[in-house]
């Protein structure tokens, strides 16, 4: 099937990234929120990246207004009933997700694929809440979405070829690069990336080494471009803590237990660059770190 119609429920982080992307590349967007507020700030910021690509000479000032002109906001889901692609990029928490699925659901056409950006949830266990478990699948962009090149590709038990393809066609369209992940907890890159940052969490936790420390180590020692705590922060506090939780419980392995301090700072409300404290403090001119 070919797609030209994309609804994209969430404008936060992700979603708005997404819109970004695939208003870019040619696709009329409806993108929905529970807020205009939300969708007034995810415009915005789609607005000023794409200002940004214009000053770095990557598109052209018509580019940038074609784009925004094919996306519409809506705080209804029903809206998005007229497209022929789902992504849904609301928080990473299973019941609010598939309450987005529900209420989707009554307003979808028949051949509409439904997606997730989950980074970590089960497709399978998601897309059977549906009506559509064959045309459901995981779609999972990376952050931030208008610079990071890969998308995993996640089937659930049932999905089809054709879904598969068109989903595929779609990343390719993007000028990104798709991976292929079999559906098990958190994937291929979160697999692999949530526990080493759990780990440095463990490290602060045990006083092996400061936060600062921690992170410059990291950098010098192993080239990473960011430090494992500043690379926490920018994510998301709670968005990590919900992978971890996602691991532990879907593997039942010691070795994904969340570290109490992690759980202590998403407690407290320190999630990171989103509200301004974290691992560092953010309320400044530089950022400091908070321990």
């Amino acid at each position: 099937m070919e797609i030209s119609k994309i609804g994209i429920v969430g404008a936060g982080q992700m979603g708005n990234g997404i819109a970004h992307v695939c208003a870019l590349a040619g696709y009329e967007i409806w993108l929905n929120d529970v807020s205009q507020d939300q969708l007034d700030k995810g415009v915005a910021l789609i607005d000023r990246n794409l200002e940004r690509q214009v000053s770095r000479e990557k598109i052209s000032a018509a580019d940038k207004a074609s784009a925004l002109a094919r996306i519409h906001t809506t705080l209804h889901l029903s809206d998005l009933g007229k497209t022929d692609l789902v992504i849904e990029a609301a928080t990473e928490r299973e019941t609010v997700k598939q309450a987005i699925f529900e209420d989707l659901l009554p307003h979808l056409q028949p051949h509409t694929i439904l997606t997730s950006n989950t980074s970590s949830i089960s497709i399978t266990r998601l897309a059977s809440r549906t009506d559509r478990p064959e045309k459901f699948m995981g779609f999972h962009f990376m952050n931030p979405v208008p610079v990071m090149q890969l998308v995993e590709l996640i089937r659930g038990i049932a999905t089809d070829d054709e879904t598969f393809t068109a989903c595929k066609a779609v990343v390719d369209r993007l000028g990104k690069t798709s991976a292929t992940a079999e559906d098990f907890p958190a994937f291929i890159v979160n697999r692999i990336l949530m526990p080493m940052i759990n780990e440095a969490v463990y490290t602060l936790y045990e006083g092996v080494g400061s936060v600062q420390s921690i992170d410059e180590s990291m950098k010098l020692g192993a080239n990473h471009p960011m430090g494992p705590l500043e690379l926490a922060d920018f994510i998301g506090l709670d968005t990590c803590l919900a992978i971890m939780n996602v691991l532990h419980d879907g593997l039942a392995d010691t070795k994904y237990r969340p570290c109490p301090l992690l759980t202590k700072y998403v407690e407290a409300g320190w999630l990171g660059r989103k509200t301004e404290r974290g691992f560092y403090d953010y309320r400044g001119e530089v950022p400091v770190p908070t321990r």
